[in-house]
């Protein structure tokens, strides 16, 4: 490209044939003297080299000699001013082409270099060529750096060294040699000719901007070198770096049209630095709802602490995402932090502990263990004045003083930091954690995190954590869990997959393998939907932890469809701080429908479904356990489901609207069912038949209450004598209350259906 053919730009200056006017004595400004009628400046129409040229006699120690003529300095426009000149007579003087640039008010651009290198004419009647290369960019090749700043300049020469020699000069050549830098400048708008250094330590955010708002189409090029940028930059054109940039933490680079995670890592060389900038950029900016990985992995060698890349912002309430790419834990510097502290607790004030000592010490995100602290209890924040850590969770058994133990774990990913973070969707990601940290921590408030299509892979302690509310309307779809501890036996696991504190979880088609616990989920209305979780291990009669916990007694949970594999579902309460009943809903509003259940090589008390009350009164309150298939291999259960009374039992008198129907069992000796239906047969007239339900009442629940009797053979008396009667039928017989009777008129033999239930329907 050559500026004087496409746009009609004028560089050549006039030759000296056309006057002397125009050329200056001095640094070409208007006002300055000229050789017109100069005593030692004459032009000379024929020499036999140059044809037509200035002859001068060098009469000062700097002899200049500029074109008055603005030449103008377009950024990523580079100029070559071309002298031949020759030495006739007297002493020999140096030569060096030199110019004047000018800023647009006229004055001088300060600090740059306006002269080339000296060359030092040698022989008479030798033609000598010097030239230098002008332009505003710091390029290998440029003679003069004039910055982006100037916007003319007037170019000639300068003579130094002795006086009184005479020199001919041919005409001066200012022509275009920007092809020589930029094959393709109609493509390429580089960041050094608008001024970028470079260097490191130089701000060069400006001339991003100026190059930025020059770019019109173009790509943006950042040239090698390590270019510091102290503002906020933002480049709204593709852009390709070869070199790096620096920025501080708090100064954001936006790449509106370059806005994926590989281009950031060619931007700042650092993978985590680079992830960091760009999620930075994804919520400050409003181009851009996702961030692409590119399907990069990234070298995580400490937690990335999200909140800390973007440091104005606390909390955050747009839809985001970050999709396709992998993280994965590489060095030494991850473990966990551990602190016991002695506190207070009272399940008058549900979520505080008071008087903790050694509280500045105790880091939020904490894990809480203790004498009646439950499952998944986290510090949530903490009040180092006043002494007091709010909880995620109330603690079922812990009132007085006791000593705590406060663990925080590392993860890949924290987002503990911000107060609210909603509506933030990871999509197709693979967090390695490599036994070295855990995946994520969810930020303590929030609505509708999304895990779609990822993998949590070998996490050290926890897979996804929530120390607050960030898990309100949770989603997680198609996701795996790898665990770590999959050589392990069941006993010895710790690993747990993900919690839920809030309401509205949904999670669907999962995958996860050999952790001690899937999922532990407080709060109401969760839907578990088509889900594969296993928990097994070689240990013949082994035990099995649960695969699912629900820790509120009214769960409003739907578990549905899941491939449950040697675990368990486990109900609880022990999130209550008062756990004994005195109202509400008690064990309520809970379906478990359509899932496999299958274990090998378990102990015969194994069950499927676990009821764990910690506190007495409580009962079942619309439960519904419908067409699901149990099937133990290796050895025979008792039971498909049961109450554990590690704490307490249920209230069996106060059980109501359960349905426990259409299930399957395999290798289950007591298949349980409400309503229950009973065919009976009295060979030996009596009065009152007493009937058992043998233990196929679920949770061995009292027989409560007889719907309804229907006769299947002849009713006779002790005379063998047809009678047609009703008897009168009552629950609530024999020692464990678990059977019925009929009561007749008379001794009377016979046979009968009937359908007994174990609740108050």
């Amino acid at each position: 490209m050559n500026k004087a053919i496409t746009d009609g730009v004028l560089l050549m200056p006039p030759a000296f044939a056309n006057g002397l006017d125009v050329w200056s004595s001095g640094d070409g400004t208007p006002g300055s003297d000229t050789y017109q009628n100069a005593p030692n400046a004459a032009f000379v129409p024929a020499d036999q080299d140059f044809g037509g040229c200035l002859e001068l006699q060098k009469a000062s120690n700097t002899t200049r000699v500029r074109y008055m003529g603005e030449t103008p300095l377009l950024p990523g426009c580079y100029l070559r001013v071309t002298v031949r000149l020759k030495a006739i007579s007297g002493s020999l003087p140096s030569v060096q082409v030199a110019g004047y640039a000018a800023l647009a008010n006229g004055t001088a651009v300060p600090g740059v270099d306006t002269v080339g290198d000296s060359v030092t004419l040698t022989n008479y009647g030798e033609v000598v060529e010097v030239s230098a290369i002008i332009g505003a960019g710091n390029r290998s090749g440029v003679d003069l750096v004039l910055g982006a700043d100037a916007v003319y300049g007037h170019f000639g020469l300068d003579l130094t060294g002795p006086n009184g020699g005479i020199v001919r000069i041919d005409d001066i050549v200012i022509e275009d040699i920007t092809s020589v830098f930029l094959r393709d400048i109609m493509s390429v708008v580089d960041v050094r000719d608008f001024g970028a250094i470079g260097d490191g330590t130089t701000d060069d955010s400006a001339a991003f901007d100026a190059a930025n708002a020059a770019a019109n189409g173009r790509t943006i090029l950042v040239p090698e070198g390590v270019f510091r940028l102290e503002n906020d930059v933002t480049l709204d054109e593709l852009v390709k770096f070869e070199g790096t940039l620096s920025m501080p933490d708090d100064r954001e680079l936006l790449l509106r049209k370059s806005y994926d995670l590989p281009t950031y890592i060619e931007a700042f060389g650092d993978e985590a630095l680079a992830f960091k900038k760009a999620f930075q950029a994804l919520l400050n900016g409003v181009d851009h709802e996702s961030l692409d990985m590119g399907g990069r992995r990234i070298a995580v060698f400490e937690p990335i602490d999200m909140q800390a890349a973007v440091p104005n912002r606390d909390q955050y309430n747009t839809r985001r995402v970050i999709r396709n790419g992998q993280f994965e834990a590489l060095g030494d510097d991850w473990g966990r932090e551990t602190v016991t502290s002695q506190a207070t607790y009272s399940s008058s004030d549900s979520r505080t502990l008071s008087n903790v000592i050694n509280i500045a010490n105790v880091p939020v995100g904490a894990l809480v263990t203790g004498n009646g602290v439950g499952r998944e209890v986290y510090v949530r924040s903490k009040n180092v004045g006043a002494g007091t850590l709010t909880l995620n969770a109330p603690l079922f058994d812990a009132d007085g003083t006791q000593t705590f133990t406060f663990e925080r774990f590392d993860y890949l990913i924290d987002f503990g930091g911000f107060s609210k973070l909603t509506k933030f969707n990871m999509s197709n990601i693979e967090f390695q954690c490599n036994g070295k940290s855990s995946g994520i921590m969810l930020a303590p408030a929030g609505a509708t995190f999304e895990l779609q299509e990822c993998f949590i892979s070998r996490p050290k302690d926890r897979g996804i954590t929530s120390i607050g509310g960030g898990c309100q309307g949770f989603l997680m779809d198609r996701c795996q869990f790898l665990s770590s501890e999959d050589s392990l036996d069941v006993s010895d696991r710790t690993t747990i997959g993900f919690n839920i504190n809030s309401n509205d979880a949904k999670i669907r088609d999962c995958r996860a393998t050999r952790f001690r616990h899937f999922m532990v989920l407080a709060g109401r209305n969760h839907l578990i939907k088509g889900n594969h979780f296993f928990q097994g291990d070689g240990v013949q009669d082994g035990v099995r932890t649960a695969g699912a916990v629900l820790q509120d007694n009214y769960t409003a949970t739907v578990i549905t469809g899941n491939y449950v594999d040697n675990c368990f579902i486990e109900w609880t309460n022990e999130r209550d701080p008062t756990p004994a009943f005195t109202s509400g809903f008690s064990f309520s509003s809970f379906s478990m429908t359509d899932n496999v259940f299958l274990s090998g090589s378990v102990a015969p008390w194994f069950s499927y479904l676990v009821i764990k009350p910690h506190g007495a009164g409580h009962f079942l309150n619309g439960v519904t356990v419908t067409g699901n298939r149990f099937q133990s291999i290796n050895g025979q259960i008792d039971r498909a489901e049961r109450v554990d009374t590690s704490f307490a039992d249920l209230d069996y008198d106060r059980n109501r609207s359960v349905w426990f129907k259409g299930n399957s069992y395999h290798n289950v000796r007591e298949s349980a069912e409400n309503p229950q239906v009973i065919a009976h047969t009295q060979s030996t007239p009596s009065r009152i038949w007493t009937i058992e339900t043998d233990n196929k009442l679920p949770f061995e629940s009292y027989c409560q209450f007889v719907d309804s009797v229907a006769l299947t053979d002849d009713l006779r008396n002790s005379s063998n004598q047809r009678r047609y009667e009703a008897p009168v039928a009552r629950g609530r017989a024999g020692s464990n209350e678990d059977a019925f009777t009929l009561e007749f008129s008379e001794d009377m033999s016979g046979s009968v259906r009937a359908t007994v239930r174990m609740d108050r329907g």
